[in-house]
């Protein structure tokens, strides 16, 4: 039995701080996700200084936290901010990870280190270099993406480990999977089997990115019913998929589509819509470094505590507290 099976993008992350005029020289809009090709990555890292480098992609690093959650440190912050034992009395299940990396030395690197982090490696080799997200972090700790796909964007519906999915208790996809049609394929092949092998499973589905939801918010408003249990987004990538502006009807309408909605906001927490329910859960006061992988890791805390049977209330409270320990240090890094 696994925790979770996450299916995304594999990304070697290199990030590099620099300042807004680096951003506006190459035409770069703060805070979001530029797809980019090889040509670009190697510019940008031709210009950067003194990079550090991990294991990246938004699953990936939900499946990492998760991993961490697991381990003496993680379930410690989850009984404090639970407020009882937890149910886990022995090691939890590992969660899988499933995407396509190159037959190169950057591919070999990655499946290394998801493996040290306790992530069930399954990966697929492709001919294509392994995908590469360059994350600029300005003074004010938030980043802004240019990642190269590469091999990720290979990735077929034959590539899934359908044997690791069935023995899961959650499956985590994104709305990056949604910019190739084999990729988005694979993605719903997922849920599919999901829901027919296994009943109980929790489908979470993380938004991703507001450029992401202006491409695809047709196509995520009719395959959300009845395919995903968990809606992760934040204020503008729901604001975009309901066509709404206050919170509150963004995060009502959108409890239209799935059973829970979690709506981030930032360092302010998040608004919770579950049951007929409404409520905003204030975050955690911590002194931003970097803002890499936040959102990653608000998924990890939230599923983390519904496998430990809480609340989607409490789970939030987890949810902000590991987003709080991430964005205290630089890089989407969970050990102390």
């Amino acid at each position: 039995m696994y925790s979770l099976y996450g299916v995304e993008n594999p990304l070697m992350d290199v990030i590099a701080h620099v300042d807004y005029p680096f951003l506006q020289r190459f035409g770069k809009t703060p805070g979001t996700m530029h797809l980019v090709e090889y040509e670009e990555v190697s510019r940008l890292l031709a210009e950067i200084r003194s990079p550090r480098t991990s294991p990246g992609g938004s699953a990936a690093n939900t499946t990492r936290g998760m991993a961490w959650l697991s381990s003496v440190e993680g379930k410690a912050l989850a009984q404090a901010v639970l407020g009882r034992p937890l149910h886990q009395a022995v090691p939890a299940p590992a969660p899988v990870f499933n995407g396509a990396i190159g037959r190169d030395s950057r591919g070999d690197e990655f499946a290394a280190q998801i493996a040290e982090a306790g992530v069930r490696p399954a990966l697929v080799r492709k001919d294509t270099p392994t995908g590469t997200s360059v994350i600029l972090v300005t003074p004010d700790g938030e980043r802004t993406m240019n990642t190269f796909l590469g091999a990720c964007r290979d990735f077929q519906v034959g590539d899934l480990a359908l044997a690791d999915l069935a023995a899961s208790r959650m499956l985590y996809l994104t709305g990056y999977l949604w910019d190739t049609d084999n990729q988005r394929a694979a993605a719903e092949r997922a849920a599919l089997f999901a829901r027919e092998e296994n009943r109980s499973i929790t489908i979470a589905f993380d938004l991703a990115d507001p450029f992401a939801v202006r491409r695809y918010a047709e196509k995520f408003r009719k395959w959300i019913p009845g395919n995903v249990d968990v809606l992760f987004g934040n204020r503008d990538e729901l604001a975009l998929l309901t066509g709404s502006s206050c919170d509150e009807d963004c995060v009502s309408d959108a409890a239209k589509l799935a059973p829970i909605v979690v709506m981030k906001t930032g360092e302010k927490g998040c608004i919770v819509a579950a049951e007929g329910r409404y409520e905003a859960v204030p975050g955690v006061r911590v002194n931003a470094v970097d803002t890499t992988g936040a959102g990653d890791a608000f998924a990890a805390g939230f599923l983390s505590g519904r496998l430990e049977g809480a609340t989607p209330i409490e789970c939030a409270r987890l949810a902000n507290a590991v987003a709080a320990r991430v964005v205290s240090v630089e890089g989407c890094s969970y050990r102390s």
